[in-house]
């Protein structure tokens, strides 16, 4: 039994290992790909809307990945692209006087 309990506090351990260099390698890459400007916009959309950040994020992190990023993102690239996301998720409010 206490081996069991020995096993899952280390599996816990490695995860959490795990998921903090992948945060890392994260931030290392958004602190490359993206200009000082393009990185305080991107945190200002993460505080009101993390999925779309998320995104964004996963998006950029794929560019990396296949070497179709060649120079860092700017501000007016960052706000294209989330035009492009938010694009898709936008709604339409009609108010109706009676």
């Amino acid at each position: 039994m206490m081996d069991e309990q020995h096993k899952d506090v280390q599996a816990r351990a490695g995860s959490q290992e795990e998921a903090s260099k992948q945060r890392a390698m994260r931030e290392n890459v958004m602190r490359i790909a993206l200009t000082s400007e393009a990185r305080q916009r991107l945190s200002n959309v993460r505080m009101v809307k993390p999925d779309v950040a998320r995104a964004i994020e996963e998006y950029i992190m794929q560019l990396a990945s296949s070497g179709r990023l060649k120079r860092s993102i700017d501000d007016e690239q960052l706000k294209e692209l989330l035009s492009s996301i938010q694009g898709t998720e936008k709604r339409e409010f009609h108010i109706r006087r009676i």
